[in-house]
């Protein structure tokens, strides 16, 4: 099939080199000429473990092409999908919904024969209706019909949750969309990827929930790592003896410094400001506290770095391994690693920042903290290792090797990443999130 995909960000490209490696056409368009011009080199714009390769891969095949036009990108086309962001709206806490608009207005505007408009933002609950309801208003988009398909993509495994995923939500008015949606997604079905037809809102619930429910798990174990700190209990082996229990698992119950990027913080807020434009805000009312326990976590990782210092940073050097929000990615949008080390560094402490593929980002968001290109440049002569973001590099580290190189062997895992036994006979003093046994 032809398919057009509006919007080149990380859903867009990943989505789109996906479905050309399934063997559609598929014609990118992005109103950033600099950002169609790099992915067209082969270049990603971010870092996403395997995406580089097969951007190569699919731009040598002739299938996928990029474009600043949207034209060209939708005439012709026969199904196209809006792959744009939703941002927080500035000052408040509702999605901001102009790129969803314009690509859908752009979309109808610029098709030139029937076929299938496809959301895939994550987008408040009736958004989709609203706009089914604009294309059979409007006589110019009567050839169009709507669905919407929510993408679960995570960072750092997003092509394979493309091309490998746990499920397909299919939100659809007609038979002719659903069909049309399973087209496209033939070699994914066949290979027996479960999919769940539905109505436009319910399929614009299923992605808003399931981040709403994820955020609840983070931080319910947060809060968890919170009495355990006064108690003196180890939020680890909690977590672990939780994670039996065949009603609840182990995924996502790893207490820490909690979530950030670009979906989890902004879209539990949209969650719950749609749902008090609904009149259920009372229904949501917990994910505030949701938000709060996950902000408390790194006002935490301060609050224990300026006891080890006895109040006073001024002077102090404190190394942050960590600037991505989560590791296997580049992203530093409400990246806690970055919160934790500006904080640090307002209270006048000398701060030093390594990330194995952030450090660029990192730098256009905080400029005035110090980056290192080497985790050992930014750990000599620390007085003070924090571990922010649990990358492999960092898992990896010798530390009998690197309390040579610190000025103070004392360590903060904000992750609970490491091997604490390992590095306490190492000579270190570890602190640790919710691990009130390893603190004096």
């Amino acid at each position: 099939m032809r398919l057009s995909v509006l919007g080149a960000g990380y859903l867009g490209a990943v989505h789109a080199a996906c479905m050309a490696h399934l063997g559609h056409e598929v014609r990118v368009y992005d109103i950033d000429p600099a950002k169609v011009a790099l992915l067209a080199d082969g270049k990603a714009p971010f870092y996403e473990p395997g995406f580089e390769e097969l951007l190569s891969s699919t731009l040598t095949t002739g299938r996928l092409t990029f474009t600043s036009s949207a034209r060209d990108a939708i005439e012709g086309s026969d199904v196209h999908f809006i792959c744009v962001g939703t941002p927080q709206q500035q000052g408040a806490e509702a999605a901001d919904l102009r790129y969803v608009d314009s690509a859908f207005e752009a979309i109808v505007k610029h098709a030139s024969c029937p076929g299938t408009i496809v959301g895939k933002s994550t987008v408040p609950v009736g958004t989709a209706r609203r706009l089914a309801d604009a294309l059979s208003q409007d006589r110019t988009g009567s050839q169009l019909e709507l669905a919407w398909n929510p993408e679960f993509l995570r960072e750092g495994t997003a092509i394979a949750d493309t091309l490998r995923p746990d499920r397909l939500v299919f939100g659809v008015d007609t038979d002719t969309a659903e069909k049309v949606l399973a087209e496209v997604y033939r070699s994914l079905l066949d290979s027996g990827v479960p999919v769940v037809t539905t109505d436009l809102p319910t399929s614009e619930m299923v992605k808003v929930a399931a981040n709403s429910f994820l955020a609840t798990k983070i931080s319910f174990i947060n809060a968890m790592a919170e009495i355990c700190e006064v108690a003196k209990a180890d939020v680890v082996t909690l977590s672990r003896a939780l994670g039996y229990d065949q009603r609840i698992g182990p995924r996502f119950l790893n207490a820490g410094l909690g979530f950030g990027g670009g979906c989890l913080p902004k879209d539990i807020r949209a969650f719950s400001a749609r749902a008090g434009e609904l009149g259920a805000a009372d229904a949501v009312s917990f994910l505030r506290e949701i938000d709060k326990i996950n902000q408390r976590r790194r006002d935490r990782v301060v609050s224990l770095a300026s006891n080890i210092f006895g109040g006073d940073f001024l002077g102090k050097r404190i190394a942050v391994l960590g600037a991505a929000f989560k590791p296997d990615s580049d992203d530093v949008r409400d990246s806690p690693a970055l919160n934790v080390a500006a904080a640090m560094h307002l209270k006048g402490a000398a701060v030093g920042v390594h990330d194995p593929q952030a450090i660029n980002n990192a730098k256009k968001q905080f400029p005035t903290l110090s980056y290192y290109e080497h985790v050992d440049e930014a750990c000599r002569a620390a007085d003070l290792v924090v571990l922010a973001t649990e990358w492999q590099d960092y898992r990896d580290i010798d530390p009998r090797v690197f309390a040579s190189l610190v000025g103070q062997p004392v360590l903060i895992d904000a992750r609970n990443a490491l091997n604490h036994e390992v590095w306490i006979e190492a000579g270190w003093k570890v602190h640790a999130l919710g691990r009130g046994n390893l603190e004096e």
